[in-house]
């Protein structure tokens, strides 16, 4: 009777213990496409001597909690229009949030073919960075975030504001 009640016990214990982490888990709705999600990304690689500021333009899916960005473009400057970004269309940029607050960008890469010795080539991740999520504003933001190179140094993403209002984190 003793191991009945300790398992009953314990079994409780683990239901209640998924019901709250189920509870706290942040999900971004609503699901299906979303599109024009525009901003701006300040990267630093092998590429420039300086930071590069580009627009960002990207559109994708919302699906179970998850966003996945399956287009994307960097325009402005000269090297913006140059990066070839990785993981897109599959398996995409993948936007998972961990908080009302807070969330990962997981995929996040790109390429500049430059034309050496004037412009060096990047190679840049692809890499997960942590980002943020303004709920009132509707705006993700990373800042310096590492995205590590493939033989050609590491880049860093030192700012990215993207304006997202059709998307919340619940």
């Amino acid at each position: 009777m003793k191991s009945l009640k300790t398992l009953v016990c314990v079994t409780s214990f683990a239901l209640s213990f998924g019901a709250a982490s189920m509870a706290s888990a942040a999900s971004i709705v609503p699901n299906g496409p979303f599109t024009n999600l525009t901003g701006t990304i300040t990267v630093l690689s092998p590429s420039s001597s300086a930071p590069v500021t580009c627009t960002l333009t990207a559109s994708g899916t919302v699906a179970g909690g998850v966003a996945t960005i399956s287009s994307a473009s960097f325009t402005g400057g000269i090297l913006c229009p140059l990066a070839q970004l990785k993981s897109l269309p599959t398996p995409g940029w993948v936007l998972t949030a961990t908080s009302l607050s807070a969330g990962t960008l997981s995929n996040v890469g790109y390429v500049i073919n430059g034309a050496p010795p004037l412009i060096p080539r990047s190679d840049c991740g692809p890499t997960s960075i942590a980002v943020t999520w303004n709920q009132s504003t509707h705006v993700l933001g990373a800042t310096n975030q590492t995205l590590l190179g493939q033989g050609t140094g590491n880049c860093t993403i030192q700012s990215l504001t993207v304006n997202a209002p059709g998307l919340t984190v619940q």
